[in-house]
Parts: C-alpha cells; structure tokens; sequence
C-alpha cells in the first residue's frame, strides 16, 4: 500500500514513524512546510522523507494546484493527512483509491473543530479521545475509522495531553492500517447533525481575566502551557506568560480580583474571582509586589 503522507507537526513525525514501521505499507512521498510561525508544535518533515529516502515537497509557496500535481505524481492508495492547517483542495480527495486519512484528538462526532487539545483542558474535560477518520467535504464529519477514549486528569496540562496522545495513535495504527491494507475496515458514518463544532481561538482567548475563578484560570494556563504559546496576563506594561499555576483556596472574599498577596520564591499569589491562584512558572520580571493589582 503506497502512502503520501501530509503534516507539518510533532504528531505528524509520529504518526509517519508509526506507519513507515509497518510490513505492507511504502510511503510514496512526504509534503510538509519549513515555516509555521502560528504552530506551537511545528515539524519540518524533510528530514523525515530524507531519512525514509522518499520524495518530499516543501509546500510553504505551492499553489493548489502544483500540490495537488504533486500528489498524483507519487500514485498514493492512500493520503495521510496529520497536523495540517492548509486546506486540501476537493479533487485531492479523489486521488487514492482507500481514501484520505485525516485525525482528530476528540470524541468525534463530539467537539469538531479548532484547537481541540486547548479547548478540553481550557473547558476542564475529564475526556477526550483519539479519532482518525476518512476526509469529506465536511469539517471533521468524514466516517470514523478508528477512535480510542482518553481521560483527562485535573493534573493534565497540553504538553503531558499531547504526550499520551502520541503514544496512542501508534497504537491505533498498528490497529487498523492492516484492515485498510486487507479491504476489511469497515468506517463508521458520523451524523453531521450531532455533535458540535468549537470555534477558532484567538489571543484574546489567552488573556487572563482575574475575575475569573481560580480553577478557571487554572484550566486556562494548563491548556496553554508548552508546546501552545501560553496564557497572558499584564504587569508594568507587559505581556507576561503564565506556565504553571496552582488554586489556592481559603482566601477572604472581601479582596478584590487581581489583588497581589504573596510574591517571592515560591511564586505569586493573586486573588481571583473565586479563591486564589499562585502562579509557580512565569515570565515576571520584575515580580509584582504585595498589595498590588494585575
């Protein structure tokens, strides 16, 4: 089974790896970019297909159709499309005979959409799930091929989230790429009406308002730590980051949201709207003092 694979991430070098170590399976050609300035995560792939010794086009300036030329060229009977934030054009769909393998980290036909590993931890899931599924014209609605159902623990942050999901999908590879090779995979059709669709974030999404309970900021900072580019917060007319934090509860009521209480070595503590947050790993310089206001 020949294989063009497409991705530009960190998960999509592992999923490549998981698939080239697969009896049966040639991969025919890589595309992927060498610049992805808005992707926390971003993975050049060349050196992949290089080490694969298989054809790889940089796609960063291709039109559509040079991409989809390209395609063709390396004759796929099936596309791997991983940890792309291009659009594929509809005609690519047509080219590989078993389809085109597309992946989403939720429990489709749950939460389709944008940003899905930040939106979980930042609406403070306890799950989630691993999905690859067949590319339509839709947005995330194409027939599921293979799903596994992950837990989200309240000490889970993006990066130990991405983490497991890099160590599933490897797993499900191994478990439905030889039912695609034998014609015996059966694609489960999602419903377009069920579910639901999260929208796009943007950076107003990641600044902290200290109005809000600590445990929703907490969620905030968790789903935006590495590999993502961070929750925000302004102090002395600066952006500050936020990588870790932890609730704090007991704090009095009667202390207004943004309030600074502690500030040293062993973090800054500010009052939110519920309780207290104290920020552990952060950009501070120099670190705000006690008795004043974030």
């Amino acid at each position: 089974m020949r294989v063009t694979f497409i991705g530009s991430v960190l998960f999509s070098r592992t999923v490549l790896a998981a698939l080239a170590s697969l009896p049966g399976v040639e991969i025919a050609g890589v595309v992927t970019r060498t610049r992805a300035p808005q992707s926390g995560d971003f993975a050049c792939l060349s050196s992949d297909a290089e080490a694969l010794d298989v054809p790889c086009l940089t796609a960063d300036d291709c039109t559509d159709s040079e991409l989809e030329d390209w395609i063709r060229q390396t004759a796929p009977d099936v596309i791997f499309c991983i940890g792309w934030n291009r659009l594929l054009r509809a005609n690519i769909l047509d080219i590989p005979e078993k389809g085109l393998v597309v992946y989403h980290p939720t429990a489709l036909p749950e939460n389709r959409g944008r940003h899905p590993i930040i939106w979980a931890l930042a609406l403070g899931l306890d799950r989630t799930a691993s999905s690859f599924f067949l590319m339509d014209t839709g947005a995330d609605t194409g027939a599921i091929i293979d799903q596994e159902p992950i837990a989200i623990s309240p000490d889970d942050d993006a990066a130990t989230l991405y983490a497991r999901l890099e160590e599933i999908a490897p797993v499900q590879i191994r478990r439905f790429v030889p039912k695609l090779l034998d014609g015996s995979l059966i694609p489960q059709p999602q419903n377009p009406e069920d579910g639901n669709s999260w929208r796009k974030r943007t950076p107003a999404d990641g600044q902290i308002d200290w109005r809000m309970s600590a445990h929703t900021i907490q969620n905030l900072v968790r789903a935006l730590t590495h590999p993502y580019p961070g929750a925000t917060c302004r102090h002395a007319e600066n952006d500050v980051i936020i990588w870790k934090a932890e609730v704090v509860t007991g704090t009095p009521q009667n202390l207004e949201p943004g309030k600074v209480l502690e500030s040293g070595s062993n973090g800054v503590l500010v009052k939110c709207g519920t309780d207290a947050l104290r920020i552990v790993t952060h950009t501070f310089d120099p670190l705000p003092q006690p008795g004043s206001y974030l």
